[in-house]
């Protein structure tokens, strides 16, 4: 059987980290959520770009927006709000057989809003009227500035992503936040059932600049070679204690006896940057209850092929957490390397949104 079947038995929905206009006129994504298991999508302004600027799938769109005025900016967003809608319309099905739990599309504000409380909260609740289906996710990133935006539109019953969580404090902040607007949603007489959140936690850029710090350390202190693409798993392991915790608690079972739904663990940068790993190790390790795994393509196929399907997210949580001491006795600050990891996180998805606004402006001139 097929290991991408199983995983819904084991509490885990994987969802595909891609999304093309071509996917949803071929019907490879009904495809995929009919035969294959697939239970969402995720996007992010990188996605967009290499969709948009290397297809000729929005050419009319384009065309039709920018005869009619339509600014850069205006057009991006018609070209994705339209995909968007349209694979929440696939998505719909797992949606309600879920019980409203899963089968979510997820879109996310502009990148040059991540330190901006505002103008987040008016992008959220713009891009949700605008899209306008229940199985939509507003990504917002997890930053100082953004939990307080998260708070707000879950407050309000508009879903959220959180993205860019590298750190458990950081984690432990967005989960606050979601539990202070359901909370407030209780004490206005307002529902908690609908509101859905999931928390997206980093994997493989964390290894990248952790193993580059651990190199750097091998010649003096040859311990260091064995800690080696360990500190990824290892911090989401003890990231997903703290979510069991958070969910054992008194405070959190008194949202759940009023319908709240669990704000699930997503794993996101799931595919391996080292050849020497597994090309499944962030999928392997880390299965387990109300989590998501967001996968390229080239990790659902790699995980279809050779990938075991079991509970694992809770294995090896003493070795989890010696990994991270370890780190810190190498004189590795893992609260700065994630503060790094969050810096470049924003401006990782603010270069392709502002070359695609380059090029949208170019191609809008020669139409």
């Amino acid at each position: 059987m097929n290991p991408l079947l199983k995983l819904a038995d084991l509490g885990q929905s994987y969802w595909l980290d891609n999304l093309t206009r071509r996917m949803i006129e071929n019907g490879e994504l009904k495809d995929r959520v009919a035969k294959e298991g697939l239970r969402g999508i995720t996007s992010n302004p990188s996605i967009f770009s290499k969709a948009i600027s290397k297809s000729e799938d929005y050419t009319a769109q384009i065309r039709k927006a920018a005869a009619a005025g339509g600014t850069v900016e205006t057009i991006y967003e018609e070209l994705t709000a339209t995909d968007i809608r349209n694979a929440c319309d696939i998505l719909r099905p797992v949606f309600d057989q879920s019980g409203g739990s899963d089968g979510f599309v997820s879109l996310e504000v502009s990148p040059h809003l991540a330190r901006d409380t505002a103008t987040s909260i008016t992008e959220g609740r713009r891009l949700w009227k605008t899209v306008d289906r229940p199985n939509l996710l507003i990504k917002i990133p997890g930053t100082k500035e953004g939990v307080p935006a998260i708070e707000q539109l879950l407050f309000e019953g508009i879903n959220v992503n959180v993205t860019l969580l590298f750190s458990i404090d950081s984690y432990q902040a967005v989960a606050e936040a979601h539990m202070r607007a359901l909370e407030r949603r209780v004490a206005a007489g307002q529902p908690l059932a609908a509101v859905v959140s999931v928390a997206s936690f980093f994997l493989s850029r964390i290894d990248v600049l952790i193993d580059g710090l651990l190199k750097e350390r091998v010649a003096t202190h040859p311990e260091a070679k064995d800690l080696l693409g360990r500190a990824g798993i290892a911090n989401a392991k003890l990231a997903y204690r703290q979510f069991k915790k958070n969910i054992g608690s008194a405070r959190w079972q008194a949202l759940a006896a009023k319908g709240a739904q669990v704000q699930r663990m997503l794993w996101a940068s799931t595919s391996t940057k080292n050849p020497d790993y597994s090309d499944v190790m962030y999928v392997d390790a880390l299965i387990g209850p109300h989590t998501v795994n967001t996968l390229p393509e080239e990790t659902i196929a790699a995980f279809a092929d050779h990938g075991t399907a079991a509970n694992t997210v809770e294995q090896g949580m003493e070795e989890a957490a010696a990994t991270m001491e370890a780190i810190a006795k190498l004189g590795i600050d893992f609260a700065k390397a994630t503060r790094q990891l969050e810096d470049e996180g924003i401006q990782k998805f603010i270069d392709p949104y502002d070359s695609l606004l380059e090029a949208l402006k170019q191609r809008c001139a020669n139409l």
